[in-house]
């Protein structure tokens, strides 16, 4: 199988690459190597790769920063995923899956959200994210396959498990939200869902994946504080703080509840998502292995 990656730096890109199956030829592209709002670029990447699928991890994923910079925004995370659809479309064999977020709901609800939820996007990031993927949707059909996941970390890139990290070491306490509830997911929890929906038979057109169970971003911060010190990333303990999202304000508006249902999902790839807070140990103590002077000096 060919498949032509996008966004081949973030975090699920990174996650992607490291953990690419046997008898995959992965054709992996930076944003320098190839600029999705391009048309003449994709169709050229496409012509000469002829993928069987297109994973699209490039993204705008400055959530705030999105409120101030729209057309960029839109322009990355819905005409860059237009243009690779178009593309596709001619080429008979090419499937494109189009990672998306749980930003698309406004966090109305309370219970885990379903692949077949109306969207209700409260921000400008949610908004582009969706017209993402109404636009390979519309244009490639049932040869479109989106899945969408939510709170992603990794030990690299810029994301809430290094910035509460930088904070601990650098403050000794934070201040978080306990007010909005999701599924904090490790990179690689995505990478295999990803891998497992490329390989399965054609079924459900949306897919939700992160890793199991729900918490606050208070929660979230106060698990990593302890799995840090004791994965040795944290010289001390620190303090962490709940807060509103009233003493809080950002630009933009984030859904309260953003859970999504992974049953439907699980059955389809046959996958079983590991529980959040395990996936956070597993990713904390690898970072603090790789950060001993032992791992240093090898």
């Amino acid at each position: 199988m060919r498949v032509l990656l996008t966004g081949a730096q973030g975090q699920v890109g990174r996650a992607l690459t490291t953990l690419s199956p046997p008898g995959i030829q992965l054709y992996a592209s930076t944003h320098r190597e190839l600029d999705i709002c391009d048309a003449a670029a994709v169709r050229a990447v496409l012509e000469r790769v002829a993928p069987d699928w297109i994973v699209n991890a490039a993204a705008y994923t400055a959530v705030d920063r999105a409120e101030a910079e729209p057309a960029l925004a839109h322009g990355v995370n819905a005409g860059g995923p237009q243009q690779l659809a178009r593309a596709a479309q001619a080429l008979p064999q090419c499937r494109l899956l189009q990672l998306s977020t749980d930003y698309v709901f406004d966090g109305h609800a309370r219970v885990p959200y379903r692949p077949e939820d109306a969207p209700n996007p409260m921000s400008v990031y949610g908004r582009s994210k969706l017209q993402g993927e109404q636009a390979v949707v519309e244009i490639l059909g049932e040869r479109a396959l989106i899945l969408r996941t939510a709170w992603v970390y990794a030990p690299q890139g810029r994301n809430f498990l290094l910035t509460m990290l930088r904070l601990m070491r650098e403050r000794g306490e934070v201040r978080v939200v306990a007010d909005q509830l999701g599924s904090p997911t490790a990179a690689e929890s995505v990478a295999r869902a990803v891998w497992a929906a490329l390989a399965r038979p054609p079924g459900p057109r949306i897919l939700h994946w992160t890793d199991a169970g729900q918490c606050s971003w208070y929660e979230f911060a106060e698990r990593i504080a302890r799995e840090a010190l004791a994965a040795g990333l944290l010289e001390r303990p620190a303090r962490v703080s709940a807060i509103s999202t009233a003493q809080y304000p950002t630009a933009a508006r984030r859904p309260a509840y953003s859970v999504l249902e992974l049953a439907s999902t699980a059955a389809a790839l046959g996958l079983a998502p590991r529980p959040w807070a395990e996936a956070l140990r597993a990713t904390l103590q690898g970072m603090g292995l790789a950060s001993s002077p032992d791992a240093a000096g090898s």
